[in-house]
């Protein structure tokens, strides 16, 4: 019995998508993370996720979770209470930054495996989290937008556009780990991050802050680098 060629294309994208479309959206995340406007409004899901890190580290260490606030200039700010110092603390301060990329290694490593909504779950589990603690208007909007938009993908859209808007999505976390790193030596630089994660680092460590930049620079793109060799695997195979 023949199939239909939507039942064709679904089949593909719910195992190994095509190697056009693993190759296109990591071409449009790229374009979007290099551009200007377009990245200063996706980069509010970056700042989600950074903040989504600082609260998971933080609970993991033991500290008490007060509340994240996400900003419109793409700023947040994740406050816990606990010991102001030591390796808790400053594992809490080093997860943001790392966070996007290593999100987005964990889906290109779900991917892989063809677990495409197994990668929707996981995503609207860190959104439910967030919403839960979020402590301002701006981050409720965010949050409840991204839900939205989350929402039709998982519940309306076909399962090719599903496989289409997760590639993207995790090549954009993939991407998009990385650029912040950079904005944010540039941002040291000019002297206009001095209460950064790193600068805080520093201050926790006996590591001065230029080397905590360097290790999160490591840390995201030791993670671009593994996230697209799982996600370019059926490519070149």
């Amino acid at each position: 019995m023949s199939s239909s060629p939507a039942e064709t294309v679904s089949d593909i994208a719910q195992s190994t998508p095509p190697g056009t479309i693993t190759l296109v959206t990591g071409g449009l995340a790229l374009l979007v993370v290099l551009s200007g406007r377009p990245w200063r409004i996706a980069r509010n899901l970056i700042t989600l996720v950074h903040e989504a890190g600082h609260a998971l580290a933080a609970v993991l260490v033991g500290r008490r979770l007060q509340g994240i606030k996400l900003h419109s200039d793409t700023s947040g700010v994740t406050v816990s209470r606990g010991k102001p110092e030591g390796p808790g603390m400053a594992f809490t301060a080093l997860a943001g930054y790392p966070a996007a990329a290593v999100l987005g290694l964990v889906f290109a490593g779900l991917l892989s495996s063809d677990l495409i909504t197994v990668v929707l779950i996981m995503m609207a589990l860190m959104l439910l989290g967030v919403l839960v603690m979020v402590r301002n208007t701006y981050g409720v909007f965010t949050v409840v937008a991204s839900s939205v938009v989350l929402g039709l993908v998982a519940l309306v859209a076909p399962s090719w556009f599903q496989a289409i808007f997760v590639y993207l999505l995790t090549w954009f976390l993939l991407f998009g780990g990385v650029r912040p790193v950079v904005e944010l030596q540039i941002k040291r630089r000019r002297g206009a991050a001095r209460d950064s994660d790193a600068d805080q680092l520093g201050r926790l460590t006996a590591m001065p802050a230029v080397l905590w930049v360097l290790v999160m620079a490591v840390l995201t793109v030791s993670c671009l680098f593994a996230g697209g060799l799982w996600l370019l695997e059926p490519t070149v195979a």
